[in-house]
């Protein structure tokens, strides 16, 4: 019964937002890749709604039933039938009546299971779409038969773009690049190493009180584009993959000719998004690098090489949960995870079954057995590491999004009091599993 309640949702609320892009025509930037979805189209917002009426997806919606969400304005009802009804009078009331709508939607794009997006493009027509990376062994790959095939599910949104839309994609990821070859329309590059319309230099680490101190506080980079040269600052984060989401913005940016200083503008405000490689001030004086939303290996890699890069007073501590929908790679790619982790942590704390052979990685990469922690749950975890912690110390925590390790952030973090305005999934219902 539940099941079909679903069902019947999900084909009326996709029904209703069908009628609310016919009625009222808005421009859509979709944005899909492996990693950096949410991250990209959060940046994407910030550079276009200074000069635009613009809505995005919330949070990560980017299925069946959280494009049509977000097209018609309204929050995801759970297991709350009410709610749902009312979604459903709420997009009546768009198709019936004239409303003020957005000039612009940016919509995030995900792929589950092969025909996820073949099936949203029968009526989901993009006039930009932004490829962020595909990863090696992407995240998701569980119900596809190979990546191959996970890449050219998501390429049915560049075959669904307009006549006459334009394709942004990262200029250093090379299944993006080599198929793009194949796209006759116009194409943005954006990236650090290989030949790009919009591009990052001169990335540094953003310290308190100046580098001395070494308490890392953001990044700072330029990005180059048609002669221009914007400053860029972030607070509050650090990682490449934040840099990336900002040089796709300022990609589509350029293509909607928005001045480049109203960007720059748009950026002192700029709040990445929870849960991916946020600054939280730790116990003890440590700072936690709390990356929880989800976790894959091109993103744990990532994530580890920005660790090795910051310079801290204190010790180097990875905290890696399980990833999960890895299929046949899983005990591979956690103990290569675990090879990178151990040729520099100091520590080590492996949460979950799979994380196993994660802690495998770190001893043959010749880290001390005495220096790696294997724990069943985050909760525990961060309950038992508490009295581990010294000041100084920089703590990276990261997991799919089953292993919860935001719980492991919440018990050593110094303001646990802000947890729902800093940390991902703290809606009743997720708080509630």
């Amino acid at each position: 019964m539940k099941d079909i309640f679903k069902k019947i949702i999900s084909k009326t609320m996709e029904l209703e937002a069908r009628m609310v892009l016919r009625k009222y025509k808005p421009k859509i930037v979709a944005v899909t890749g492996s990693v950096g979805k949410t991250s990209t189209k959060d940046a994407i917002y910030t550079a276009m709604s200074g000069s635009f009426f613009v809505r995005k997806s919330e949070k990560s919606f980017n299925s069946d039933i959280g494009i049509p969400l977000t097209i018609l304005g309204c929050q995801n009802a759970w297991s709350n039938p009410l709610m749902w009804i009312k979604n459903i009078l709420v997009g009546l009331s768009s198709i019936i009546f004239k409303e003020k709508y957005p000039e612009w939607l940016v919509l995030e794009v995900g792929a589950d299971r092969p025909g996820d997006i073949r099936k949203i493009t029968k009526w989901l027509k993009p006039d930009i779409v932004v490829i962020t990376k595909f990863a090696k062994v992407p995240v998701h790959i569980e119900f596809f038969e190979s990546r191959d095939d996970l890449i050219n599910e998501k390429w049915y949104l560049v075959r669904a773009l307009k006549t006459g839309g334009t394709l942004v994609i990262n200029a250093d990821d090379e299944d993006s690049v080599e198929m793009s070859k194949d796209f006759s329309g116009q194409i943005i590059k954006y990236g650090f190493d290989n030949p790009a319309n919009v591009k990052a230099e001169n990335l540094d680490y953003l310290y308190e009180d100046g580098e001395s101190n070494k308490k890392v506080m953001g990044i700072s980079f330029r990005i180059n584009y048609e002669g221009n040269s914007l400053p860029m600052f972030v607070r509050g984060s650090v990682g490449i993959p934040n840099i990336y989401s900002i040089l796709a913005s300022v990609a589509v940016g350029f293509v909607n000719k928005i001045n480049p200083v109203k960007i720059n503008e748009m950026f002192a405000e700029h709040d990445t998004p929870k849960g991916r490689m946020k600054l939280i001030k730790g116990i003890k004086g440590s700072t936690i690098i709390d990356d929880t939303y989800n976790s894959s290996p091109l993103a744990v890699a990532s994530a580890l090489q920005t660790l090795n890069d910051i310079k801290t007073k204190g010790r180097k501590i990875a905290v890696l949960g399980d990833m999960m929908e890895l299929g046949k790679l899983s005990s591979e790619e956690h103990y290569n995870a675990g090879k990178i982790a151990g040729e520099f942590c100091d520590l080590i704390l492996t949460v979950g079954m799979r994380s196993k052979k994660l802690a495998e990685g770190a001893l043959d990469a010749n880290l001390d057995e005495g220096k790696i922690f294997q724990y069943d749950d985050s909760v525990t975890a961060g309950k038992e590491f508490q009295n581990e912690i010294k000041e100084g110390d920089l703590i990276l925590v990261k997991g799919s999004q089953s292993m919860r390790m935001e719980k492991f952030v919440l018990e050593i973090m110094a303001e646990p009091e802000k947890a729902e305005e800093l940390l991902v999934r703290q809606e009743e219902e997720w708080l509630a599993r």
